[in-house]
């Protein structure tokens, strides 16, 4: 199958709410068509995301986060606990993909490896989900499909808080606490480039890898009306973050 597409939908919707965010994925998911549609975004409170299949409690101190101004969400994909503070995010949400995890993570993230590298740098695709500088996550990744579609969002780290993520993260007993800390530090890797840099340079890595015209666009009124429906309904609800 050729994955070139004609033309890729881009919408850059500034810094929002968790629960706004994650509904607007999913408004976008089930509102998608044959054009594949990019987002580009950030998260104003910063906020705490946990994968569908973990528990809030177990995984985030979720009263520190409170006291912090730090929302909290269970998003539709997968994965792990993460802090979105000073990152940009993406979604990218498409009908034709490999049907292969692993093929499909790597074509979405062929884009941002290309983007990326613009600054100088040598990212490489890390199976199954990561994207790495010298061997130093820059790049974490989540999919979920539903009827055929294909959402992938993830995060590429502008600058990097070890101590602000393991202070709202629960994590092992105190002994181990400074172990860990120096573990990711030494793991993890922040681009130290503005989130308008990484946005222009994420337009042009998706516009070559899939040989594409952007459309800037803005959300229909039935999008924001449907997606602000989501965000009180399922995302704010203590139902679905607290669920499992």
């Amino acid at each position: 199958m050729n994955f070139k597409f004609n033309k890729i939908r881009v919408l850059e919707t500034g810094k929002n709410t968790a629960s706004w965010n994650m509904a607007l994925d999913e408004v976008l998911m089930k509102g998608t068509t044959e054009v594949p549609v990019l987002r580009l975004y950030g998260w104003e409170p910063p906020a705490v995301s946990i994968g569908y299949f973990q528990r809030l409690n177990e995984e985030v101190n979720v009263k520190k986060c409170a006291n912090l101004g730090i929302d909290v969400v269970r998003r539709i994909t997968g994965g792990g606990a993460v802090l979105h503070d000073s990152e940009l995010t993406y979604s990218f949400i498409t009908k034709r993909y490999p049907q292969n995890i692993i093929d499909s993570y790597k074509l979405i993230c062929d884009a941002i490896i290309i983007a990326i590298n613009k600054f100088g740098f040598n990212a490489k695709f890390s199976p199954l989900n990561d994207i790495v500088v010298n061997g130093k996550k820059v790049s974490g990744n989540a999919q979920t499909r539903k009827k055929n579609i294909l959402l992938q969002h993830g995060t590429i780290l502008l600058n990097t808080d070890i101590e602000k993520m393991f202070s709202v993260l629960k994590v092992p007993p105190e002994k181990m606490r400074d172990k860990l800390i120096t573990d990711v530090r030494q793991r993890v890797f922040g681009l130290d480039r503005t989130f308008e840099e990484v946005v222009i340079a994420l337009r042009e890595g998706f516009r070559e890898k899939f040989h594409a015209i952007l459309i800037d666009d803005k959300l229909s009124n039935k999008e924001e009306i449907e997606t602000e429906r989501v965000a009180k309904e399922k995302y704010s609800s203590d139902k679905w973050n607290f669920g499992r």
